[in-house]
């Protein structure tokens, strides 16, 4: 084994992860858990891939006011840096495009979960945390959100339990995370005596893909 001592051993396939509090969100946090427990109450939501929460209309969050434009000027700068990183660690140039943003609101209440799935047809997929809920002191990750390996063959194939299959993001207010739209998540059964509110996000290039 002596002369494999100069081979190269690397890793391929990552997905790119990024996990950034947000300074100063209080105030902010504070006006969107307003406008978005007002929304609730008038209207009645939609079923994705929630069960048992409400689910906002997809859009701008236009009727957030200032506040959702705050945000989504925050979910722009995220994919725009996350892309900038992500390029030069691969050596390569920004490449000219332009996103489209499509955002909604989640409000779950104790019981409530969203089921495991993807975003097909976006580029990044985020989450920013407005309130977590007041979850039980025994969970120690909160109501997490849990991303998955998109590759589930390898927890049968190569080495298994050497290779993380899975990941838990712990929840708190002015969060927000990025991640690749293929990877497969799912958020927990919420067990708060507050409701759990973020909002989720995608964000495509164009053009795509």
């Amino acid at each position: 084994m002596a002369e494999l001592t100069s081979a190269n051993l690397i890793y391929l396939f990552p997905a790119p992860f990024l996990h950034h509090v947000w300074d100063d969100s209080a105030a902010l946090n504070e006006e969107l858990r307003r406008q978005i427990l007002a929304r609730e109450r008038a209207h009645p939501g939609m079923a994705k891939t929630n069960i048992g929460g409400w689910h906002s209309e997809t859009g701008r969050l236009e009727w957030c006011g200032k506040a959702g434009e705050t945000l989504l000027s925050r979910m722009f700068e995220a994919a725009n840096y996350a892309t900038f990183r992500m390029m030069a660690d691969l050596g390569r140039p920004m490449p000219e495009f332009k996103w489209t943003l499509q955002a909604w609101a989640n409000v779950s209440r104790a019981g409530a979960f969203n089921k495991p799935h993807t975003h097909g047809g976006a580029t990044w997929s985020g989450t920013y945390y407005v309130d977590t809920g007041d979850p039980p002191p025994e969970a120690e990750d909160g109501t997490p959100l849990l991303l998955m390996d998109s590759d589930q063959g390898r927890a049968n194939t190569f080495f298994p339990g050497l290779v993380p299959m899975t990941a838990f993001v712990k929840p708190q207010p002015g969060l927000m995370v990025l991640f690749p739209s293929y990877l497969p998540h799912m958020v927990y059964i919420h067990q708060g005596k507050r409701p759990r509110i973020s909002i989720a996000f995608n964000l495509r290039k164009e053009p795509f893909p």
